[in-house]
């Protein structure tokens, strides 16, 4: 029988290294995934993912039990997601008019990249993913985890907002807020919302490329993406905007992460 987390936390803090690797083995890929979604960039994700694992290392002997390990570890990064930014999710981070005027620019009727329909396929879909996640950036820190933590990560009011230390009818309050505003600009930007809207995922495929803001020779691998999108007619604008985000991928942290990790924390 596998030792639970709080199990492999009471040997870590005894000293036992072996313990304490298992135990970032088991949350480096919330960790990363997590940071991934609030800063939208690898680089950004990848410097926040041993920032945050460290720091739950440190303070590993704080931990009470009074909760979840995961809990615990979510607070901690939550916490530091909310109060440390990206540098480069800072640097693209703008209002949702200026995110709406960059949505419009530079859409071309044919791609000129490939002509292979497979390929097509993947960069729109990586277009798509790409558009709506950057849409979050317009959201300040606190609200774009709130929406995270609700809609893509689906806990409940209760759950995050012990999570992130507020009372249930503020989490309620500004998520309802954020929901209405990311509803809204997709209902007037976004083909997949909205089907009076031109799709636009397609057309901006060789602009993104031309100006090395996609590369396509670095894409989300088709297998993360583990989630169909339902178009159907017989669902609201609101339901297809929170399938959208239901359908960003959960990718594994990378290997290099947590042997720089063990290298800072001398457990080879």
């Amino acid at each position: 029988m596998s030792e639970t987390l709080e199990v492999l936390v009471v040997k870590a803090n005894s000293g036992d290294k072996k313990a304490l690797e298992k135990v970032l083995v088991e949350i480096q890929d919330l960790v990363y995934n997590l940071s991934f979604k609030m800063l939208l960039f690898r680089e950004d994700a990848n410097d926040a993912t041993q920032e945050i694992l460290i720091k739950i290392v440190t303070h590993l002997s704080t931990f009470n039990h009074q909760s979840q390990f995961k809990t615990w570890v979510y607070r901690i990064a939550t916490n530091y997601l909310i109060t440390q930014k990206g540098k480069k999710s800072r640097e693209f981070a703008m209002s949702f008019d200026e995110y709406g005027d960059q949505i419009d620019i530079g859409q071309s009727d044919e791609v000129r990249y490939s002509q292979n329909e497979g390929e097509i396929a993947l960069l729109e879909k990586e277009v798509m993913f790409g558009c709506t996640q950057g849409l979050l950036l317009c959201l300040n820190e606190e609200d774009r985890m709130i929406y995270i933590m609700s809609v893509t990560l689906e806990f409940n009011s209760t759950e995050a907002s012990q999570i992130l230390g507020i009372t249930p009818e503020n989490f309620r309050k500004k998520l309802s807020r954020s929901k209405t505003k990311i509803r809204n600009f997709l209902n007037n930007k976004c083909g997949l919302v909205n089907a009076d809207n031109p799709c636009r995922c397609k057309k901006k495929i060789d602009f993104l490329v031309d100006n090395q803001i996609m590369n396509p020779n670095d894409l989300m691998e088709e297998k993360y993406y583990h989630r169909t999108i339902d178009f159907s007619d017989q669902i609201g604008d609101l339901q297809k905007t929170i399938a959208i985000y239901r359908t960003a991928p959960k990718m594994p942290a990378p290997d290099t992460i947590l042997k720089e990790i063990k290298k800072a924390l001398r457990l080879n």
